[in-house]
Formats: C-alpha cells, sequence, structure tokens
C-alpha cells in the first residue's frame, strides 16, 4: 500500500462483527491532507460498515482510528461531527416538508434569545448551493426538487458543516452527466481548500477520474491497493473479484423470434406532444439510452400502467392490450423493474420468500382466498436457488441483504411469473461489478427463455454490452434506433443530446 507521510486520517487494524458475519477483518487505510480517496470493492466487502464506524453510526469491535496523530473514539455521528467527518448517504436523508435552507441547517439554526433567524440560515443556504452549482431558491420546498437536485442539497447540506472529511457513499447514482461534472469540480474546489473526500462509488470510469488513490477491501479485509497512475478497470476489477477478468462478460446474440411488444403512437402525461413507436421481438435485448429528463422512465411507467398512456396502441404478441392499471400489465404479460429497488421494488420489512411470492398471490390462492403457503415456499426455493441469492435463506428480511441480492430478488419475483416481456429501469444501479455480471447473465437467459427485454441504462458501457439495439430518447422523443454494428458511444451522445 501507498504510505502517506503524516496523514489526516489513519485507520489501524479495525475489526467489526455481526452474527455470523465477519464485516470487517484487520482493514486499514490512511487519508491525507486534501486527498480524494475512493474506497471501492464489492457489494458486502465492508465498504459501508466502514464508513459508518467513521462517521459514528456503528462502533468498531476493535482497532482504532487516529486523527491529526491521536487515536479519536466516535460514539455517536454528534461526535464525528465535532471531529469534521461528514457521511453523505447514498439513500437521501432530506425532509420532503421542508424548504431547501431548513433542510441544509437542520439540527443547526441559527438562533438568537431563542428565535430563529431564518434569513441567516437562507444566506448560508444560498453560499453552499452556489458551491455545488445548484440553481434553486432556499425557499423551495424539498419534495418539489428531482432525485438529482435533492442529491446536490444532500451534499450542500455536509458542506454547510464545514467538514475536514467528506464521506461521498454513490453520490452520482442519481445525477446527471452534468450534475456529476459539476460534483467532480466541487471536489477539485474542497480538495484545494484542504477538505479531504472518501469517495465510494460502483462507477470505475467515476473513480479513474477523480480519484488520487484507491482502496480495495473484498469480504471485509484489504485487498489492495493503486496509486494514482495504476489506477485502470482492469487492475480495480481484479482486485475487487479476486479473479482474472480479461474475459469479462460479452453475451452472445440469440436468433430472434416473432413480435412480443408492439407499440405504436405512445404519449405519456410527461411528454404529451411526442408519439413514441417501436417493436421488441422474442430473445431480444433492446436498450433506451437518454439524458436524465428524456421520458425514459416515463414511457416504461406508461407500458406498465403506472401512469396510464394519454394515447397509442399496445400490443403483446400480436393482441391488442389496453393497459390502465398495473395489474391490466401483469395479466398481459409484462413485468417491471423499477429503477427504485427499496422504494418500489421492495417491502424490506418481508422476507426474501414473502418478497418473491408478492407478483404471484392471485396465482398461489387455494379457493380463491387462502394463500397456498408450500406453492409460496417452493416457488421463492426455486428463485433463490436458480438466481444463487445469498444467503440462501428463504425467510431472511430482504432489508439485510447486500445490494446485488435485493436487486435479484427483485428480478426473481417477476421471473416466477414467466413475463412475455420485462422491462427493466436501471437494473444494475447502486450493485457491484460481480453482481452485474449476474444480473447481465440472468437477463440474457430471460431472453433464452424466450422473453422480449425493453432496458433502460444511465451506463453507457452498459449500453453496449447487454443491447442488440438501441433506441435513444432525448426531451420526450426517439432521436435514434441503432443496430447493434451502429452501436458506438458517440452514436448514442450524438442523439441523446438532440444532433441526430
Amino acid at each position: 500500500m501507498t504510505i502517506v507521510s503524516n496523514p489526516l486520517l489513519s485507520v489501524q487494524h479495525l475489526d467489526k462483527r455481526f452474527p455470523g458475519v465477519h464485516a470487517l477483518d484487520d482493514v486499514h487505510l490512511t487519508l491525507d491532507r486534501g486527498e480524494a480517496l475512493a474506497v471501492i470493492g464489492e457489494n458486502g466487502a465492508g465498504k459501508s460498515t466502514l464508513m459508518k464506524i467513521l462517521a459514528g453510526v456503528l462502533l468498531p469491535d476493535g482497532g482504532q482510528i487516529v486523527l491529526d496523530g491521536k487515536p479519536i473514539r466516535c460514539a455517536s455521528v454528534h461526535d464525528a461531527l465535532k471531529h469534521g467527518i461528514v457521511l453523505i448517504h447514498q439513500e437521501l436523508n432530506l425532509a420532503d416538508n421542508l424548504d431547501v435552507a431548513a433542510n441544509i441547517s437542520l439540527g443547526r439554526e441559527t438562533h438568537r434569545f431563542g428565535l430563529l433567524l431564518a434569513k441567516a440560515d437562507r444566506a448560508e443556504a444560498e453560499r453552499v448551493l452556489r458551491l455545488v452549482g445548484l440553481d434553486v431558491s432556499p425557499r423551495t420546498l424539498v419534495g418539489r426538487l428531482t432525485i438529482g437536485q435533492r442529491q446536490m442539497v444532500e451534499i450542500a447540506k455536509a458542506l454547510a458543516t464545514d467538514a475536514r472529511i467528506l464521506i461521498m457513499d454513490e453520490p452520482t447514482s442519481s445525477l446527471s452527466q452534468h450534475e456529476t461534472e459539476t460534483l467532480f469540480n466541487v471536489i477539485k474546489s474542497l480538495k484545494d481548500r484542504g477538505v479531504s473526500v472518501i469517495y465510494i462509488s460502483h462507477r470505475l470510469g467515476e473513480v479513474r477520474a477523480v480519484a488520487d488513490r484507491v482502496v480495495v477491501l473484498r469480504d471485509g479485509k484489504n485487498a489492495g491497493a493503486l496509486a494514482r497512475h495504476e489506477i485502470d478497470e482492469y487492475r480495480m476489477v481484479s482486485l475487487m473479484v479476486g479473479r482474472d477478468v480479461s474475459k469479462w462478460y460479452h453475451r452472445q446474440p440469440l436468433p430472434l423470434g416473432e413480435t412480443l411488444l408492439d407499440v405504436e403512437g405512445l404519449v405519456t402525461p410527461a411528454h404529451r406532444r411526442h408519439r413514441l413507436s417501436f417493436q421488441v421481438r422474442r430473445g431480444e435485448i433492446v436498450g433506451v439510452a437518454g439524458l436524465v429528463g428524456a421520458g425514459r422512465t416515463e414511457m416504461l411507467e406508461a407500458l406498465f400502467g403506472i401512469t396510464p398512456p394519454l394515447a397509442g396502441t399496445i400490443r403483446i404478441a400480436g393482441q391488442p392490450a389496453t393497459i390502465r392499471t398495473s395489474r391490466d400489465a401483469i395479466r398481459a404479460g409484462l413485468a417491471l423493474i423499477p429503477e427504485d429497488r427499496k422504494l418500489q421494488g421492495l417491502v424490506l420489512e418481508m422476507s426474501i420468500r414473502e418478497n418473491i411470492g408478492l407478483p404471484s398471490l392471485f396465482r398461489t390462492r387455494r379457493a380463491g382466498l387462502f394463500l397456498d403457503a408450500a406453492q409460496e415456499r417452493a416457488g421463492a426455493e426455486r428463485m433463490i436457488a436458480g438466481l444463487r441469492i445469498r444467503p440462501p435463506l428463504p425467510k431472511k428480511v430482504v432489508q439485510l441483504l447486500s445490494g446485488g441480492n435485493q436487486q435479484k430478488t427483485v428480478l426473481a419475483k417477476w421471473l416466477l411469473l414467466k413475463p412475455r416481456v420485462l422491462l427493466l429501469d436501471e437494473p444494475t444501479r447502486g450493485v457491484d461489478v460481480g453482481a452485474k455480471e449476474e444480473i447481465y447473465r440472468l437477463l440474457e437467459q430471460a431472453a433464452r427463455d424466450g422473453a422480449a427485454l425493453l432496458f433502460v441504462s444511465s451506463e453507457m458501457q452498459e449500453i453496449l454490452t447487454l443491447a442488440d439495439r438501441v433506441l435513444v430518447m432525448h426531451q420526450g422523443r426517439l432521436t435514434a434506433e441503432l443496430s447493434r454494428d451502429q452501436l458506438s458511444e458517440e452514436a448514442v451522445m450524438r442523439a441523446a443530446t438532440g444532433q441526430s
């Protein structure tokens, strides 16, 4: 590992156990002043546990944290804040019913003689909003902001604490390309001011762009480190998965069958001036590319009846389908993997078995009323084994699974229905490279089994890797349809920005 002389932060022999899991085993790292350190690893590698210990959310079972050459103990988030350590969670922690300024100052409100000074808080909010390049009024209700704007408010909230060490956990997962570039400029500015950044991301291209150094964790242990000149995708992936990745995932196109999804003149409520027409055939995997706000998610939600289309026809296997609700879509043979698995795809407090069984309840009833527990259990166990969900415990609460295994649980519940058409919105959002490869193989197997797949992705490499054909959207309209031999990053981006 690269040795950093006189580091700002030093983690030494850190150890943490949970029942049945050794989450951190003799983990060590250093962080210099004004350095951007990326910490990467597969889901379950120990990244989140390490960051929660640094931020005072969890206490370690062994080892120590040294700041400015002195051991510290962060027994709470408040303790960490006093030391200048702030964690920006991947799951946003904002109050939708408060305005931007109130969220930024929450818990640290300016007051005099017991009275809140809202004007001072708004002025501070304006300062940190400028730092992150977010052009919204401090008086705007957070509930009215987009996901990307909320992410930038979360970052601004952290900057308002005058942090010395800023921990960013998947900070770009909901950001557009422009917002991501703005964030990188913010990180550079922070480094110039002497603030240190610990950056966690599964997007290795971002790590290469932002990190001065990389520390890799695998199975709760240090797996290696890379200096700035050593950082490339091959080295990072090799350290993360512990195997040769020279033959990384490459799919073979399948013979295509008849048209299973035929969309003509579809009009979504979000983009009323544009009509969408396209087809997807049996065994085909079609990608949908575009920038944030292009209308990709809205199109999938219209197809699945979440927001019924205003006009247009949908045919499934040649038969007209009237889809006004999600129940109509399921009965027609459609399934949707949503973008936000925790909010829209899972009931986190329920078990793996119960989550997998939810869409199939209408099939597993006896006498029209009672749940056939044996049938539900058999179906769940079959999908757990087939999709290699870990741990393979049907009664395990979904909330306790890694991101990759949560995503496989969402896939399992819909694949159990054997849908004709599988719609997927960001199918690998927030999962590591190993889990991505597994999910890619599951999707390819679904196509091989005869389904038609239509997937939205903001990751260019994913589009180029998976898709037989790509539909590109810009501001609610289809601007290009690219066959596999026409696919390139330049062609996709040209159409996504409305240049073709």
